[in-house]
């Protein structure tokens, strides 16, 4: 049906000088690591050392851009376990970042020992890498795959769970080792300070995505949108014989918030047998297939499968309305079904339906009649295709993956000639054009 544009366009030639050493900083999660490959791939096209520091499971994908992985040991919970293994609070989501990245920096710091990159590129959740860095006195830029901090954030959303948090005793505890892991690595910064305002940030993901745009700091904060690319690599998806002329819907709720069997049944009952559509169902790792009952005819289910490739023939999108998911959708003018499941999910959900592409279905009112009307609701509303197309331009004109790296190019220091590695701390990162938010 529709075919996806990629943002990236053709590699251009490096600076001039030696090709810098970047360095890429990430957890094993799709979500944090496939935002992120297409600018790395790009910057080694463009004849830079890029290095990206990674968890084994992730090392293969990593290689495949052209990057060199720098596998370290993490004690976060993988995509393979559980979900459950997150806990249920909020201090059971946040301790294991801190305890991960306690015990990762030492390795972190060892895998870069005699070879200090020019500049560090990290995901939101590599608190390491601000941390060496600062150390190294070299520029760090976050590539932020998700929504961003705005002016008066803290007062109105994240103030109170905070101060909730810290009036436990576990959370107080958590606060109080967090801040005097900062103190001895040299940072005097408050905790959330140090975890939500970077010094300098790319956002990869459109702007119409984030809460109250106009009150982020363009300094800090540059919106790129879709750095997508070539997805190749994750497969292909073919049409069924015999389906051409019907429409095709995708299911899917990413990759960690897939153990959901009640859904997919309901889904089945809402799709199955669906005169002129063709159901494409991702159940994730923790399902199996037997568990779902009689598929219909008109459904094929897969623990995984390429979302992109799927969408780019999608006529509709069931999705939990996570910020890769989300911008996907966009991407490929998808209407969208949104039925979030946890964080900022529900915030996505009400963006999509506010730009007239989606539908919100609450998890616990997503039974098969609410779905399939949900479905004949957007597929029929002349409106949705027109604000889909107008959505899919505005995410093609943000740059993408060239401007992500034409922007981390400029931010890199004055490169010396080739030579012994830069003494730790030399430079100044204070001095840098990231610190500066230029």
């Amino acid at each position: 049906m529709r075919r996806y544009v990629s943002s990236s366009l053709n590699p251009v030639t490096a600076p001039s000088g030696r090709p810098a050493h970047i360095a890429m900083f990430s957890i094993a999660a799709h979500g944090h690591v496939n935002p992120s490959l297409d600018v790395v791939r790009e910057l080694a096209e463009r004849g830079h050392r890029v290095t990206y520091a990674i968890p084994p499971a992730f090392a293969q994908l990593v290689a495949g851009t052209g990057a060199e992985p720098r596998v370290y040991h993490s004690t976060l919970p993988g995509e393979d376990d559980d979900p459950e293994a997150w806990g249920t609070e909020l201090i059971d989501n946040v301790e294991p970042f801190l305890d991960d990245a306690q015990q990762a920096l030492p390795q972190l710091a060892a895998a870069y020992e005699g070879d200090v990159p020019d500049l560090v590129l990290s995901d939101i959740t590599s608190y390491p890498s601000r941390v060496l860095a600062h150390r190294w006195g070299v520029p760090h830029i976050q590539l932020s795959p998700n929504l961003v901090a705005w002016e008066g954030y803290e007062e109105e959303v994240s103030g109170p769970m905070v101060a909730e948090l810290k009036s436990t005793p576990r959370g107080a505890a958590y606060y109080g080792r967090f801040a005097a892991w900062l103190a001895e690595n040299g940072i005097q910064m408050d905790p959330d300070a140090f975890m939500g305002r970077p010094d300098r940030s790319l956002v990869l993901i459109p702007r119409v995505l984030q809460p109250n745009a106009d009150r982020v700091d363009e300094t800090v904060y540059t919106f790129v949108g879709a750095c997508q690319g070539d997805r190749s690599h994750q497969g292909r998806w073919r049409r069924p014989p015999g389906t051409e002329d019907d429409r095709v819907l995708l299911v899917s709720l990413g990759s960690a918030f897939t153990k959901e069997p009640d859904f997919y049944r309901e889904c089945l009952r809402a799709f199955g047998e669906l005169p002129g559509w063709h159901v494409v169902l991702q159940i994730g790792r923790h399902v199996r297939t037997a568990e779902l009952g009689r598929v219909p005819s008109n459904v094929e289910v897969h623990s995984w499968v390429p979302q992109l490739a799927v969408l780019e023939e999608a006529d509709a999108f069931v999705t939990h309305a996570g910020a890769g998911g989300s911008q996907e959708g966009l991407a490929t003018a998808t209407p969208m079904i949104a039925v979030p499941q946890a964080v900022d999910q529900f915030g996505n959900a009400e963006m999509l339906v506010s730009l007239g592409v989606a539908r919100h279905v609450p998890k616990e009112k997503a039974t098969a009649q609410a779905l399939r009307e949900a479905l004949e609701s957007l597929v029929n509303d002349p409106r949705v295709a027109g604000q889909c197309a107008k959505m899919q331009a505005a995410v093609a004109a943000e740059g993408g993956t060239r401007r992500a790296a034409d922007l981390v190019e400029a931010a890199l220091p004055d490169r010396r000639p080739a030579g012994p590695d830069r003494r730790p701390g030399a430079g100044g990162a204070a001095e840098s054009p990231v610190a500066r938010g230029s």
